[in-house]
């Protein structure tokens, strides 16, 4: 057996208490072999966490990586005109080459700020999938599809692809890449399709994920066509079950709670995007209290406009407080369990937890500068003060990608500069 030894930290337990431990990580398998008392355990190869706090890699659960490319370039406008005015028009000039790039970025981004594993729902994903496996991350990948503005060849087409693309990249990278079957939204997919595509998806046991209840918008449609809320109407076609998992959740009733607890649907929860997009703030403590798993995603950087997991920790804790009007709602331990083993629930991960037998997934945070000090309390740290700049070293499947914050499975100057250059010609085409 080859091991990896992260010696001399304090480490984040499942029940998110902290305590010195040493962590002895069987790279062969990619699984955490045991936490023992300081000093106990020797590697084959040693990562120095002296001074650091080692925490379970975390889980961005909904994302479109590539958009790393949009970042900044549309800012300050509402989810529809947003989508029609600027991101659909440059995504119809996409090519192969700009979508790995553009999700070269983005893991860099992640594997920099100690996120593990990722979702993420967009077009070319061979090529993401190709990022991933380089990489060494973890990550469930879907091929987005829609019928909105497509003739009815061309969207069926799109459909059979997300299929195709589920079947053929299941289990790539040494099982580090799973896959899905990823509908756009209820609003912008015919009906007729999920009646087609999701008894198919479900014969292969293909997990499914899709946006729902994001804004009222996306809401009052369903009502006025359906007289059913949206969450009613996708349990009427089968999507919400076990290995199923949804994207904002932010306009839910107690009824579609409800049916998500009854149906063990999980909800990613995308505070910064729903914020900068003003879709609205979502019950999180609610959805907590009903016993529906949440997850968190950054979304795209388009509408974010970063992939820092760490910002998105303080966004949930600070908007589930005013969600629920209430201080002590998402409370810091809530925020910081939902970034690493609720996402990882939720995206059908063994990953999200330091313990023997789950996925050796972690990173090391550096706890030396000003705005960590003084140490009262870590896990206050994580959900409010930590930053992604803070993470030392990153390990997914027992394996290092960075190590004193230096990309070990990436060139980042090539990175830097090939995706520079494919959003500029992205954005020349489109315009």
């Amino acid at each position: 057996m080859s091991t990896l030894a992260v010696t001399d930290g304090r480490v984040l337990r499942p029940d998110m208490t902290v305590a010195y431990a040493d962590v002895l990580v069987d790279r062969d398998s990619g699984t955490i072999e045991e936490l023992s008392e300081p000093g106990e355990i020797e590697g084959d190869d040693q990562l120095d966490a002296a001074g650091g706090f080692v925490i379970p890699g975390l889980v961005n659960a909904h994302t479109h990586v590539a958009m790393t490319l949009f970042r900044g370039n549309a800012d300050d406008k509402p989810l529809d005109a947003w989508l029609q005015e600027d991101i659909w028009p440059v995504e119809a000039e996409l090519q192969a080459e700009d979508v790995r790039a553009g999700t070269a970025l983005g893991v860099a981004e992640m594997i920099r700020s100690g996120t593990t594993a990722f979702a993420d729902m967009y077009f070319f994903m061979p090529e993401v999938a190709d990022v991933v496996e380089e990489a060494g991350l973890r990550a469930r990948l879907g091929h987005g599809s829609i019928t909105v503005g497509k003739g009815e060849d061309a969207a069926h087409e799109d459909f059979e692809h997300g299929l195709e693309f589920a079947r053929e990249h299941d289990g790539r990278g040494d099982g580090r890449i799973k896959t899905m079957f990823t509908p756009h939204s209820l609003t912008t997919v015919d009906e007729a399709f999920y009646r087609e595509y999701v008894p198919e998806a479900r014969a292969d046991g293909i997990p499914i994920h899709f946006h729902a209840n994001e804004t009222v918008d996306e809401v009052e449609p369903l009502v006025a066509e359906y007289d059913q809320r949206p969450l009613e109407y996708a349990d009427g076609l089968d999507l919400l079950t076990e290995d199923s998992f949804i994207a904002h959740g932010v306009h839910v009733d107690d009824h579609e709670i409800e049916l998500l607890t009854d149906r063990d649907t999980a909800v990613i929860h995308c505070p910064a995007s729903n914020m900068k997009l003003a879709s609205g703030m979502a019950p999180v403590q609610k959805l907590l209290d009903g016993g529906v798993t949440v997850g968190l995603g950054t979304d795209g950087a388009a509408s974010n406009n970063d992939l820092d997991m760490f910002d998105e920790m303080r966004d949930a804790a600070m908007l589930g407080k005013l969600a629920a009007d209430d201080a002590s709602a998402v409370a810091a331990p809530t925020a910081a369990e939902m970034a690493t083993a609720g996402s990882a629930d939720a995206i059908g991960f063994d990953s999200g937890r330091l313990e023997p037998g789950a996925n050796a997934d972690l990173a090391v945070i550096d706890l030396d500068a000003e705005h960590l000090t003084p140490q009262h309390d870590l896990v206050s740290h994580l959900a409010y003060a930590v930053r992604g700049s803070d993470v030392r070293h990153t390990v997914c499947d027992g394996t290092v990608l960075m190590r004193d914050r230096k990309l070990q499975t990436l060139d980042l100057d090539d990175v830097i500069e090939e995706a520079s250059a494919r959003a500029e010609a992205l954005f020349a085409r489109a315009n």
